[in-house]
């Protein structure tokens, strides 16, 4: 089984792509709400809620665990590593392909004031500074936008563009998305950044990852699996949030 987590619902967009290429595995995603958000929160703390999921998914019968949270990557997943005796696939900053890619030299990095200050972003910044300027500006209010199931509407798009903007005046070209929640509202960000703007999410290296080391554990499922995902979800919170975007996920996965 592969347990996966977050702060809140966020982390369902990583699953969102997990399931295009594994969907027959069980999974049990555990949507830590009552302490969300996590950008503000101390390293200790996230640490100390890291270790209580994981024991929580661990009695489940995870295999493999998903911090699907950059936050919590940042902040906990080296402690997790150290201290428990199971693979933890973590975010990645989508940092390289966006510098890589850049035409204008400058890319934009919407994130978590965490995300931003941890040692993975930081070090993954360092090395292509010195090739494209990179503009970083916190989400304010998006994760709030996710929790509350706004994705549309004037709201969001007001929210939105308060941080997406800076970004767009000092002449980014690419958008890495930071924190697992900012995909859901990835429509409004596209329309406010308009065409010649591209956006980066790294959820679905995560899941070519996940997968890779699952081939590597031999983890993958030796039958068919189930012809249906077979998820449970627990929020620690409201947990209506979550169903409700995790039913959005599941019935876009079928329609694919």
């Amino acid at each position: 089984m592969i347990g996966i987590f977050d702060s809140g619902s966020g982390g369902l967009s990583v699953l969102r792509e997990i399931l295009k290429i594994l969907p027959k595995e069980k999974y049990f995603y555990y949507a830590d709400n009552a302490f969300c958000p996590y950008g503000e929160k101390t390293p200790e703390f996230i640490q100390s809620r890291g270790r209580a999921i994981t024991d929580f998914l661990l009695s489940k019968g995870a295999d493999i665990i998903v911090v699907a949270c950059n936050t919590a990557t940042a902040a906990a997943i080296s402690t997790l590593r150290k201290e428990y005796p199971i693979k933890f696939i973590g975010m990645e900053p989508a940092v390289k392909p966006a510098a890589l890619s850049s035409e204008s030299g400058v890319i934009g990095v919407l994130a978590t004031a965490g995300t931003l200050k941890g040692s993975k972003y930081l070090t993954t910044k360092g090395l292509y500074e010195d090739n494209v300027k990179i503009a970083e500006h916190v989400g304010k209010g998006f994760v709030e936008l996710v929790e509350s199931g706004t994705l549309d509407g004037p709201a969001a798009e007001a929210t939105v563009r308060e941080s997406l903007q800076p970004l767009l005046d000092e002449g980014a070209d690419r958008i890495v998305l930071g924190c697992t929640h900012y995909p859901f509202l990835r429509e409004v960000i596209e329309r406010i950044a308009g065409p010649s703007v591209q956006v980066i999410d790294p959820a679905p290296a995560v899941a070519r990852h996940l997968m890779d080391v699952m081939v590597e554990e031999s983890l993958i499922k030796e039958d068919g699996g189930p012809e249906i995902p077979d998820i449970q979800l627990v929020a620690s919170g409201d947990d209506s949030s979550a169903r409700s975007l995790l039913e959005r996920i599941t019935r876009l996965k079928d329609k694919c």
